[in-house]
């Protein structure tokens, strides 16, 4: 069977904050052109996770009358608090000493997935089209070599590959130019870094793994606006992260918890981490009487300027957390996030003028942006942090406190996140408390609350790509850390004719990309599954 085509002058994969600001932006500078947005969630904002603290910088140059329009930016930030943990105690930053960088004065607490919806309905007003439920899973190309466009995929296909009653042949989308919007670690954009070999002139990426509750808390605990961050335990010295809690309105708050995944001890659990956080002395009482509402986890791109790969190949780019342009000590990349997709509408106006099929424009005008400022001081931040957390606090926060970042060093990545780890007879394991159901949970009963839905009878989305390795490898020098890493109980370790085995439950993923990310065999793959799986975060 043939596949339908489609055809657009701007074809964006991915409806978050980056792909609908470039799409509006377009429409903006040139509403005769056709633009069209291809989502894999269910609905726009799905599968968005983010703390989230806005940053407005981006969105006052994008919509000035945000305010007037009803953007569900509805809690100015108050007061920002940070703490340092031991396992007992905490001892506050004096304001003095806290970076003006991480200082939230003018910003909002907000569901970024509420945001990319309003967004959503902005563009819609312009003339964009939105396609949510639509997974684009594979990029076009001419016989040049250049991007044409995506094709989304198959539906209605059997966990054998067969097609079922309901199938139906993906459709194919051309435009122009094509823009990739995926989020952290896009499955498109990663194929695209390797074939144009985007990565040859930058360090690895490194990330993190942040893992979000959302609360009803008592009101005698909540504070409307409220920032609080710490560091510290749980976590040992040598693990970069720690933690956020912030308070929105109706006396709910998101609680995060971030972990490097450069760490080293294969019996880490990042998931259990954040168990823990939530029972220390200072911050335990504020979940005591409130309820869990919801949950998720997510990938994040932590390694900054010096890790963001070339932006351009002909027919397209990358723009947003795809390219990767988070602000690690401030903590946000929405902002930054939008901009360059409003920078890359720029380009592809220029772009057609010139008729010709490469964004030249794109990474100058980046360079010439508050994004490129932005990144460059803080680039050497996250590596500091390999020297621990004190020693990266002391150095990190001297370079910025004192220079601003203007020192004449660039500190680099070396290492991917999935060598990092030490073999599991060297290190002890750790060992953590059984949940209570009241404060801390366990994995299987969060992942219900991540709205998480996958048609069981279609193909797996999750691929063992080298067969065995998982057990040579995995399980025999690091006793399985994808069953800890993973936020969502995905892989479980079991005994099959008396041998070790290892037993996917794909419909628990919650599309945080982590094995992807941190398997040491490099045989674990994340793949997409049909057009609308996955989470369903309605508040995160």
């Amino acid at each position: 069977m043939t596949r339908e085509q489609m055809v657009y002058d701007v074809v964006i994969v991915g409806a978050g904050p980056a792909g609908l600001a470039a799409a509006i932006k377009l429409k903006q500078l040139s509403p005769e052109l056709s633009v069209c947005i291809l989502e894999k969630g269910s609905e726009v904002g799905a599968h968005i996770l983010s703390g989230a603290v806005i940053e407005p910088r981006a969105l006052n140059e994008l919509l000035p009358n945000w305010q007037q329009a009803g953007a569900p930016l509805n809690v100015p930030v108050t007061e920002d608090r940070f703490l340092f943990l031991s396992e007992k105690k905490s001892w506050e930053v004096p304001e003095w000493l806290i970076l003006d960088l991480m200082k939230n004065h003018g910003n909002y607490v907000a569901s970024l997935g509420l945001l990319c919806k309003w967004l959503a309905e902005q563009a819609s007003n312009l003339g964009v089209e939105i396609y949510p439920g639509f997974a684009a899973n594979e990029v076009l190309f001419d016989d040049k070599g250049c991007v044409i466009g995506v094709a989304t995929g198959d539906m209605g296909l059997d966990k054998n590959g067969e097609p079922k009653a309901n199938f139906a042949r993906g459709v194919e989308l051309h435009g122009k130019y094509t823009l990739f919007a995926e989020g952290c670690r896009g499955y498109l954009a990663e194929q695209l870094i390797k074939q144009f070999g985007l990565r040859k002139n930058c360090d690895p990426q490194t990330y993190g793994l942040g893992i979000k509750e959302l609360w009803q808390v008592s009101p005698e605990y909540h504070r409307c606006g409220l920032v609080q961050h710490t560091a510290g335990w749980p976590l040992k010295n040598n693990v970069y992260g720690g933690s956020f809690i912030y308070h929105l309105d109706q006396h709910k708050v998101a609680v995060g918890f971030v972990v490097g995944l450069d760490y080293r001890n294969p019996y880490l659990d990042p998931f259990m981490e954040m168990q823990r956080f939530k029972t220390h002395p200072s911050i335990a009482p504020l979940f005591a009487a409130g309820k869990r509402l919801a949950y998720g986890a997510r990938a994040l791109n932590e390694g900054g300027l010096q890790s963001i790969p070339k932006l351009i190949f002909p027919g397209g780019a990358l723009i947003g957390c795809a390219a990767g342009f988070l602000n690690v000590p401030k903590i946000k990349g929405s902002h930054n996030a939008m901009k360059s997709g409003m920078l890359a509408a720029e380009a592809i106006v220029h772009a057609l003028k010139k008729n010709t099929s490469v964004l030249e424009e794109y990474p100058v005008l980046l360079q010439n942006s508050w994004i490129y400022e932005e990144l460059k001081s803080v680039r050497n931040f996250r590596v500091y942090f390999k020297r621990g957390l004190w020693g990266g606090t002391l150095l990190g926060g001297l370079e910025l406190k004192l220079f601003k970042g203007r020192v004449p060093w660039t500190l680099h990545h070396h290492i991917k996140d999935r060598n990092t780890l030490k073999l599991a007879k060297t290190v002890s394991p750790i060992p953590y408390p059984k949940a209570d159901g009241v404060v801390t949970f366990d994995k299987m009963s969060s992942v219900y609350l991540a709205n998480t839905q996958h048609d069981e009878n279609q193909p797996c989305h999750l691929k063992v790509r080298s067969p065995g390795k998982e057990l040579t490898i995995n399980y025999a020098q690091y006793a399985s850390p994808e069953q800890r890493y993973c936020p969502a109980g995905v892989y479980e370790m079991m005994q099959k004719d008396g041998k070790p085995s290892l037993h996917i439950n794909a419909a628990n993923c919650v599309h945080c990309k982590t094995c992807d990310i941190k398997d040491p065999a490099d045989t674990l793959r994340w793949t997409l599954p049909e057009g609308g799986s996955g989470p369903n975060y309605s508040e995160m």
